[in-house]
């Protein structure tokens, strides 16, 4: 058997550049249903991306960013991921994250009239993802 033959094209496109596109051997990632590990040959289907860390192993090295929405298609060969955002750890201001974290928590805990509570979620699941991406380096 080749030493190729269990890895597949992983491409991840954003509206503004091509963040990624290598040949991997899995791929993790979180979905609106929970998180999903992709090897190759996986079934094919659709998935919609939830804020977390978009795991990528390529043979004995493992790299993190942190992705914060999008899609998946998943065919047997290869994962296209379309992201509205996605991050490498180097290109977060930790500090940002942090305070941006820390205002999502208050909005969260105040519950104040009007406070649009699923924004308030989602900006802290972002702010954690970024804050999870630094740390995993």
């Amino acid at each position: 058997m080749a030493e190729n033959d269990n890895r597949f094209t992983l491409k991840v496109i954003t509206p503004d550049r091509v963040f990624y596109e290598e040949q991997v051997t899995m791929v993790e990632f979180n979905t609106i249903e929970g998180e999903v590990g992709i090897y190759k040959e996986h079934i094919p289907m659709t998935m919609i991306i939830a804020p977390g860390i978009l795991t990528i192993t390529q043979e004995n090295e493992t790299k993190e960013a942190a992705l914060h929405a999008g899609f998946a298609e998943v065919l047997q060969d290869k994962v296209t991921i379309l992201a509205e955002i996605i991050e490498w750890p180097v290109e977060i201001d930790l500090k940002r994250a942090e305070e941006s974290k820390e205002r999502a928590e208050n909005r969260i805990k105040e519950h104040a009239p009007g406070t649009d509570m699923k924004r308030a979620e989602l900006s802290l699941k972002r702010a954690v993802a970024r804050i999870n991406a630094i740390n995993y380096q």
